[in-house]
């Protein structure tokens, strides 16, 4: 793409604005006789349906990126309810396991352990340093419900930047996938001929902050512009390095405060239809959550703010989540945990260690279950007949990702519920004929919050991200209804609508930051709302 530099002043210092050009026609006879734009996108629509497996329709979709990305992503964006599943959650599970075997070309960055002490300079043989805006990091350590995988959790940081772009608008040369490279546990891939990653075992805690410390100053000389997404690290490392960074760098966890996001907007339209049918008031929900990781924990940190919105008090708010791991009931009475599980562990109940769902949802009586277990099933029959006693709509959100994960299926909470379920998972099921009457399954995806605080934090030139702005985002989230999706008993937005509805994610994304004074485009702040969402709108990138 050809550029035109010209002159522009602010404050009295003079700034080159460089203004994309149309690319220059490719000359005559390199390209067939008649190649237009509306019956290739048939083309290669025809292309990717005529594969039989999910995971060669993703390798087909990376070429494609790769050969055309406009092209790529105006499919993407025509077709987001058909290509999303295919290019992240579920299918990007599969690519992650298999990405040593299906590896064609490099995509990102890897920094590795080896690289101590001089990741500066491995920083900056990235080909677009100036264009760079946002990146997604992993180590690999917690890829989905799937482990550790090592240097095969790369797919993620590129899924996740392609959704930022095709739902947000984020230009494709301004995102950097990066994978950090400290040794993988997973003993099947040490000894696989074809992994590509470093042959060692993770090093210890201590070592990976250290470079930690390293990469992310280095990041904020060599891309001094950038927004950082942290993604799929272990439990410990997620809150560790959220906990360290978060005040120094602009910076944020999708898997803790995306998902608590996402999850927080959700429940907010399920609890308000939940509490039509029961009568009872907003404040009377009481949630359960199964599965204490660095996901369960940060959801439920997330929705205590739900119930101090109603006007509870935060130690009010955190007495109605309930939190479930693999010994049973969290409670302190059973003895050492984990740092990150003690804020939310009951006070209020000193028996014996209670283990069974089933007893423990009659024992807590919860209006709402949430699965961040990546156990497949644990919402089986008789957990959820006895939600369905308990309460007129009961709240299921089985959340974990990928499909063979999830506690349960769309078709089961209808038929154990006889049809009253509200529903919301981790990764996508089809509707449902009950009765008569068309059931739709909400889907509680990150990508509905994370383009939009993204671009958000992008446009306001965040210097951090603040739990107020994550909060923002969900409640911008959860008021982007249209009329049409109320009727039809939706609680998240149609995903067709993704442009929109992060346009209104990143005003009020932006409006927070202008309120907590964290933003240096202080520029934006003269704007009012109209006029600041049509800058948003004009900013984002669309493919040709």
């Amino acid at each position: 793409m050809t550029v035109v530099i010209t002159p522009s002043w602010s404050n009295g210092v003079q700034k080159l604005k460089v203004a994309p050009q149309p690319p220059a026609p490719i000359p005559r006879g390199l390209t067939p006789p008649v190649l237009e734009n509306t019956v290739h996108k048939t083309r290669c629509l025809a292309q990717l349906r005529s594969k039989d497996q999910d995971l060669e329709k993703y390798i087909y979709l990376s070429q494609l990126k790769d050969a055309d990305h406009s092209m790529f992503y105006r499919i993407c964006l025509d077709h987001m309810a058909e290509i999303t599943p295919l290019i992240y959650t579920p299918t990007v599970g599969d690519a992650c396991l298999r990405y040593s075997h299906i590896y064609r070309r490099p995509e990102g960055l890897f920094i590795s352990i080896q690289d101590k002490g001089k990741v500066g300079s491995i920083l900056r043989n990235w080909p677009r340093i100036n264009d760079a805006r946002i990146a997604v990091v992993t180590d690999g350590s917690r890829i989905l419900g799937l482990g550790d995988l090592g240097v095969n959790g790369m797919p993620i940081s590129i899924g996740k930047l392609s959704l930022y772009v095709a739902g947000a608008g984020i230009r494709p040369q301004s995102t950097v996938p990066i994978c950090i490279d400290v040794g993988t546990d997973n003993q099947k891939f040490l000894d696989d001929p074809l992994y590509l990653g470093l042959r060692q075992r993770r090093v210890p805690q201590e070592e990976m902050h250290e470079l930690m410390e390293e990469f992310l100053h280095e990041m904020s000389v060599v891309f001094p512009d950038l927004l950082i997404q942290f993604e799929d690290f272990s439990t410990d490392k997620a809150f560790a390095f959220l906990s360290a960074f978060r005040d120094k760098y602009p910076l944020f966890n999708d898997d803790i405060q995306g998902t608590g996001a996402v999850v927080l907007s959700g429940f907010m339209n399920a609890a308000k239809l939940s509490s039509a049918a029961s009568g009872r008031p907003l404040t009377d929900h009481r949630i359960l959550f199964l599965g204490a990781g660095s996901a369960g924990v940060g959801v439920a940190q997330q929705l205590t703010s739900y119930f101090k919105l109603l006007g509870l008090s935060e130690e009010e708010a955190r007495e109605r989540i309930y939190l479930v791991d693999s010994q049973g009931l969290i409670y302190d009475e059973r003895g050492p945990m984990a740092e990150h599980k003690k804020y939310f562990s009951r006070k209020d109940y000193t028996g014996e260690p209670m283990k069974d769902l089933v007893e423990i949802v009659d024992y807590v009586k919860p209006t709402a279950i949430l699965g961040l277990s990546t156990i497949k099933s644990a919402f089986n029959k008789a957990v959820v007949e006895r939600m369905a006693a308990h309460n007129a709509r009961p709240i299921i959100f089985p959340l974990s990702n990928p499909v063979r994960l999830s506690e349960c299926e769309f078709s089961e909470a209808v038929e154990w519920t006889n049809g009253k379920v509200i529903f919301a998972s981790g990764s996508p099921f089809p509707e449902q004929e009950y009765e008569g009457k068309m059931l739709y399954p909400g889907q509680g995806n990150n990508m509905y919050v994370f383009p939009g605080i993204g671009l958000g934090s992008i446009l306001s030139r965040a210097s951090t991200i603040t739990d107020s702005m994550i909060e923002a985002a969900s409640l911008g989230l959860a008021n982007s209804l249209t009329p049409e999706e109320h009727a039809d008993g939706l609680i998240y937005p149609r995903i067709s609508r993704i442009r929109d509805i992060s346009g209104q994610i990143a005003l009020s994304v932006i409006r927070e930051a202008q309120k907590q004074g964290v933003d240096r485009s202080t520029d934006l702040r003269q704007l009012d709302d109209d006029a600041l969402l049509e800058h948003i709108k004009a900013r984002m990138w669309n493919p040709l």
